[in-house]
């Protein structure tokens, strides 16, 4: 739960944030147990006004530079407080484990 618990931390660091929820997917890909590689993040924050999508992402893969490169993939749904009362929907991930 390292990278996790670090992961929260810089973005609480950065950003003004309203709701953080981020899920350690890595379960659901060919990984071994308790592994940290995979995450899915939902980050509400009112410093993504006037920031498009790619805006949003460089800014969360800016605030997390140190830690990206411990881990495979990140997937981000980057909202700002109004965009997420009025559209509160959650991309669900795909379970690649499956086949």
């Amino acid at each position: 739960m390292i990278i996790y618990e670090t992961i929260i931390e810089c973005l609480n660091r950065e950003f003004a944030v309203e709701h953080l929820f981020l899920e350690n997917e890595s379960s659901m890909h060919n990984v071994p147990p308790d592994s940290e590689s995979h995450f899915k993040l939902v980050i509400i924050s009112n410093n993504f006004n006037d920031m498009s999508n790619v805006q949003r992402h460089q800014a969360v893969y800016s605030a997390l530079n140190n830690v990206m490169n411990k881990i495979h993939a990140l997937s981000i749904q980057a909202f700002t407080i109004d965009e997420f009362k009025n559209n509160p929907v959650i991309l669900e991930s795909p379970d690649c484990s499956k086949k």
